[in-house]
């Protein structure tokens, strides 16, 4: 069981981001104590050598004035004034011979045979001189006086060597704490980070657990990475919602639909079997072909509008002429729009010969006049137009019936979709879809304009070129 709870935890995100940030503030600390150690070491040898230097310019003034008692008054001088030290000094003649030597007792431990003679040429030297105990390092400065006299001064790195190791000791406990304020921020940080992700699986566990698409992501900040996530899954949540809607309502729309004209064929074979007369099963197979016939055409729309939308939808295209492809829909109207009591009528240029599927076309043109006479009263008229633009023509099918409310506007192109007014006549919804699908297969576009009891104006726009499917 720990096992499995170990390697949950070093799986986790939010653990590995923790400690990644620990390892990144660790590893910047260390290099900024490691650098801070280094300039230290370096501040504290150079003052070493600095307060060396100093004290060979004085006790070799001080020898050269007074000889060996000048230098020993100088010297009794500097330790009065507590310089630091002790100093290791030394004066060898020209000869070699040694003139002058002050070795204290805590110095006594360097072996002075270390020192080889330098050769100098009036410039100064150092040298080091090791004492095998771990105890320090003697650091010796030497210069050549003009006489040819060789002065020596040297002190002990020991007092330095002692404060580095305290500063070592206290740099441990620098790392303890750094090390624990790098995991604790660690997780801190990465606890504030991924709240917007724990909400965002929170939201989806409820989603999947309740099935409810209504559900929202609390955006905390748009501004940031993760705020922006969370609103792009909001978004998402809403059109999946919409989507969600749509399909609830457009399987009830297929059940009510489609039931109708299944019912119609049971009762129809129902009477069939209930007789024995040869007329009536034959009117009863005529109107189960009719009502499979219709079965048939609302599933192929489906289809069609599918292909359509995802783009496979095969196009026999060819030069049409659009002013005579619309005459003669029209004219498949005229005894349902004179029944009607509506007024057809078409205007427009002639001879734009536009490259189109004709049957699909004529699909979409069918599908306009037979939503305009259906919603256009008595005495209300349906127009055809056709112009020619540019590099496309405009088609547009306007009538003068109820119109289409502004709400529902947004709406009419979603397939099985289905406005208030349109509910209580049969068909699935799926005639606009169908127009859209189409009119976008062929590379236009459809729009829609209208207001409630001023009729409503359907444009397509057509190129008149194919589009160069190759540059897509």
């Amino acid at each position: 069981m720990f096992s499995r709870w170990r390697e949950r935890i070093r799986h986790a995100l939010g653990f590995r981001l923790a400690l990644w940030y620990a390892v990144i503030f660790v590893a910047s600390s260390l290099t900024l104590v490691a650098l801070t150690y280094t300039l230290l070491a370096g501040s504290l040898r150079q003052y070493d050598r600095e307060t060396v230097e100093g004290t060979l310019v004085k006790f070799a003034g001080a020898f050269g004035r007074g000889g060996v008692d000048g230098l020993v008054r100088e010297m009794r001088t500097t330790q009065i004034a507590s310089s630091p030290g002790p100093f290791f000094v030394r004066t060898v003649g020209s000869r070699q011979d040694l003139i002058f030597l002050s070795m204290p007792d805590a110095l006594r431990r360097f072996d002075l045979s270390q020192l080889a003679a330098p050769s100098l040429n009036g410039e100064q030297t150092w040298a080091t001189v090791e004492t095998g105990e771990g105890g320090g390092r003697l650091e010796v400065a030497s210069v050549l006086l003009p006489d040819g006299t060789l002065f020596q001064v040297g002190m002990s790195t020991e007092r330095r060597d002692e404060l580095l190791r305290r500063f070592r000791r206290a740099l441990l406990l620098v790392f303890a704490s750094i090390v624990l304020i790098g995991l604790a921020g660690g997780l801190m940080l990465t606890w504030s980070a991924l709240q917007p992700v724990r909400t965002l699986a929170d939201t989806a566990q409820a989603i999947m657990r309740t099935g409810r698409t209504d559900t929202r992501v609390p955006v905390m900040d748009s501004r940031d990475a993760l705020g922006a996530l969370s609103a792009q899954v909001n978004a998402m949540l809403e059109r999946i919602d919409a989507v969600v809607a749509g399909m609830r309502g457009a399987l009830d729309n297929v059940a009510h639909d489609l039931r109708t004209p299944m019912a119609r064929l049971r009762g129809t074979a129902e009477t069939a079997l209930a007789s024995n007369d040869a007329a009536v099963w034959r009117e009863a197979l005529g109107e189960s072909l009719e009502e499979s016939d219709q079965v048939i055409a609302m599933l192929n729309t489906l289809l069609d509008v599918s292909e359509a939308e995802t783009g496979t939808l095969a196009l026999n295209r060819e030069p049409v002429e659009l002013a005579d492809l619309a005459q003669r829909t029209l004219e498949l109207y005229e005894d349902v729009a004179e029944q009607r009591g509506v007024h057809l009528d078409i205007s427009g240029v002639p001879s734009l010969v536009v490259p189109l599927d004709r049957n699909r076309m004529r699909q979409v043109l069918a599908n306009l006049v037979d939503n305009a006479i259906k919603h256009t009263p008595a005495g209300g008229r349906v127009a055809m137009a056709a112009a020619r633009e540019v590099d496309h023509v405009v088609l547009t099918v306007t009538d003068t019936g109820a119109g289409i409310p502004a709400d529902e506007l947004p709406h009419i192109w979603t397939r099985l979709y289905r406005g208030d007014s349109s509910r209580s006549a049969r068909g699935l919804g799926l005639g606009l879809s169908l127009v859209k699908a189409i009119v976008e297969a062929h590379g236009g576009e459809v729009s829609v304009s209208s207001s409630p009891g001023a009729g409503a104006r359907f444009t397509l726009h057509l190129p008149t070129s194919p589009p160069d499917l190759s540059a897509m």
